[in-house]
């Protein structure tokens, strides 16, 4: 029986289909997920803005009334006193309103309701006695008080803010109060009307009963409204937002927010569809995006069969030069994208690794001071060639325990090993971490402070001294440090000078009566060390 050949199919051809296929599929995947995570976003992010921004109205409006209060609250106390004094009060309720621009009108009103004076006087209400709701309740109460939106003796609609007024005995005189109109021209109207409205967003300020306070539409101003909150008597005393309909229908983003004081509600609306009117746009964006990126990865397959092998050759190409300096760099950036690539590459830079790891270690254990784990001298003079070479300025320190060589002979060398360790720990809880701290040798310490001036170092060594001081050490006690400090300009000076001047500093603080800080300068001679006896 004669068998057809089948036809071969190389690897290339392959991969382009592989490709092709992944394209058309990851595309429709993106087209979906994008205008899902899009139309959440959108939705969440409207929500999110219109809760702040609600809560910010919120708090401004709450700052307000709080910042009222206080206003009536002094004219108040003012007139404690002098409470039967016309002329007084007249000035009181005038300054009041032309001063703080918080009210429409003031008025003072006694324990019997009798207007005893107003601003401004065109109102003539001066000698009448009030009747209306927010006036009952602000002599029934007899408490600072925001009241609900009522109908003004002038027939206005407005919020009445009051404090009440008591004298040096305690005795009820009245109260002194302000009116916010609703829908005349105020400093609420003009808080409120300040915020930018976009896109359709609607501004609504009800109080409990879901009377609209404010609207960009003075129209609805005064009037009752159907709850636009879901579960509204839980909502109107929280703050969030929610996903709700209009009377309408129409599908809308909610936040909103509570003003506690005068037990308002802040919402900002905007509708859904308004929200989600830039996801088509969007979506087409994606598309003309990723059209380019798709065609470019179909002309890209067409080549993948030969970098296929161009990882293995570069791989097997650098195996043999593992011992040159950037030998790890040039491997890691060898770009293995397929499993068995990466297992080589992995296992090369993981020996190149552990080879360094262990050269590290011995050059560590070489500059290490084995006590206190401290650089040696052979560590700091790596520091100070980095330091010579940078031109970088620098700060020095050194350090002495003070009478250490008694330490030992009374306690022994376990407690002056013991003390040279607890001393080390100090350096190296307040060095900064550019700071390197050395041990010298025996009980002598050296600190690096790059970039430290004068008053800098200074600090740092008062502070090391103090705190070596109060840092008591079983079995010795108190340990003190006499300090040297220098510093180094790079165009001044070559280094050993500046380590030679920290010594002599350290020698005049020895010689001074230890525990001392004294720095090295020209006027060294007369300064005065920070010591303590």
């Amino acid at each position: 029986m004669l068998r057809l050949p089948r036809p071969k199919t190389d690897l290339r051809t392959l991969i382009t289909l592989l490709a092709v296929a992944s394209i058309v599929i990851t595309l429709a995947n993106s087209l979906y997920a994008a205008w899902r995570v899009q139309r959440e976003q959108l939705i969440t992010n409207t929500l999110e803005a219109n809760r702040v921004y609600a809560a910010k109205l919120a708090a401004s409006t709450g700052q307000f009334f709080q910042q009222a209060q206080s206003q009536l609250a002094w004219s108040a106390t003012e007139l404690s006193d002098r409470f039967d004094d016309e002329a007084l009060l007249q000035k009181e309720v005038e300054r009041l309103r032309q001063q703080t621009n918080s009210f429409n009108s003031v008025v003072v009103v006694d324990a019997a309701g009798w207007v005893r004076a107003i601003s401004p006087e065109s109102l003539t209400l001066k000698g009448m006695q009030l009747h209306t709701d927010s006036a009952r309740e602000a002599l029934a109460r007899r408490t600072a008080l925001i009241g609900q939106p009522s109908l003004s003796a002038a027939n206005n609609l407005i919020v009445f803010v009051s404090r009440p007024v008591w004298s040096a005995t305690g005795s009820y005189l009245g109260y002194i109060g302000g009116t916010i109109y609703l829908k005349r021209k105020s400093i609420l109207h003009e808080l409120l009307l300040s915020q930018f409205y976009r896109d359709g967003t609607q501004l609504y300020v009800l109080n409990r009963d879901n009377r609209v306070l404010y609207h960009q539409n003075g129209q609805l101003v005064g009037k009752k409204i159907a709850p636009l909150l879901q579960q509204d008597a839980i909502a109107y005393a929280s703050s969030g937002y929610q996903e709700v309909t209009d009377e309408r229908g129409v599908p809308m983003l909610a936040g909103y927010a509570h003003v506690p004081d005068s037990d308002w509600t802040i919402l900002v609306l905007k509708q859904t569809s308004v929200t989600l009117a830039p996801l088509s746009s969007l979506l087409f964006q994606v598309i003309q995006h990723s059209l380019p990126l798709a065609l470019m990865t179909l002309a890209a397959a067409w080549l993948l069969a030969r970098l296929i092998a161009m990882p293995l050759w570069q791989l097997a190409r650098k195996a043999g030069q593992m011992d040159e300096q950037d030998a790890a760099v040039e491997i890691s950036r060898i770009r293995s994208w397929y499993f068995e690539a990466s297992q080589i590459k992995r296992a090369l830079l993981s020996g190149i690794g552990l080879m360094q790891t262990k050269i590290g270690q011995l050059k560590s254990e070489a500059q290490t001071d084995p006590l206190t784990q401290l650089l040696n001298r052979r560590g700091l003079q790596a520091v100070l060639d980095y330091l010579a070479t940078t031109r970088q300025p620098f700060a020095v320190l050194a350090l002495d325990i003070d009478h250490f060589k008694q330490v030992n002979d009374t306690w022994g060398h376990g407690a002056g090993d013991r003390v040279i360790q607890q001393v080390a720990q100090q350096l190296k809880s307040y060095a900064r971490q550019t700071d390197v701290a050395c041990r010298s040798g025996g009980e002598e310490f050296l600190m690096i402070l790059p970039g430290a001036d004068h008053d800098t170092a200074m600090k740092m060594a008062e502070r090391l001294r103090q705190a070596t001081q109060r840092q008591a050490i079983d079995p010795v006690g108190e340990v003190t440090l006499s300090i040297g400090v220098s510093c180094w300009l790079s165009d001044r000076e070559v280094i050993a000078s500046c380590f030679r001047r920290a010594d002599e500093a350290l020698y005049r603080a020895k010689r001074g009566g230890r525990n001392c800080v004294i720095a090295a300068a020209a006027q060294s001679e007369n300064e005065t060390p920070l010591c303590e006896s």
